[in-house]
């Protein structure tokens, strides 16, 4: 069974956007298939076969999500945030700027894929 706790092991090492690939690797790799952030606040659920969910509390104050959404907008942030120029908090302020309200990681498709508040897919962005 996955703890939290080796959860938050294998999130403390990411620094930028640039860190995120190895970390959707440690997170297969301790079994988990995927998760979900929630945007307003940084809390997360991740999920695995056979276990209850885990929920990681939330990382920050709320924030307001933006509405409309606006995939260009978000895809300008998450281009910045994958070459690390932003830490995680300012590009989850930069996500909701863009109007994300969550966003899912499938570990195994090896996908993440950001949902507006309308429940439509602004962005499916592969993992390298």
């Amino acid at each position: 069974m996955v703890t939290l706790e080796q959860i938050k092991a294998a999130h403390a090492k990411v620094k930028t956007g640039a860190d995120f690939p190895a970390y959707t690797r440690q997170l297969t790799l301790l079994g988990l298939t995927h998760y979900t952030v929630e945007v307003r606040d940084g809390s997360a659920t991740y999920f695995g076969p056979n276990q209850e969910p885990i929920h990681a509390t939330p990382l920050y104050a709320p924030i307001d999500i933006k509405t409309p959404g606006d995939p260009a907008r978000l895809k300008q942030a998450l281009e910045r945030h994958q070459k690390g120029l932003t830490d995680y908090l300012a590009f989850c302020v930069q996500a909701a700027d863009a109007g994300v309200e969550r966003w899912t990681t499938y570990l195994l498709e090896k996908e993440v894929r950001y949902i507006d508040t309308t429940e439509e897919v602004l962005l499916r962005e592969p993992i390298p």
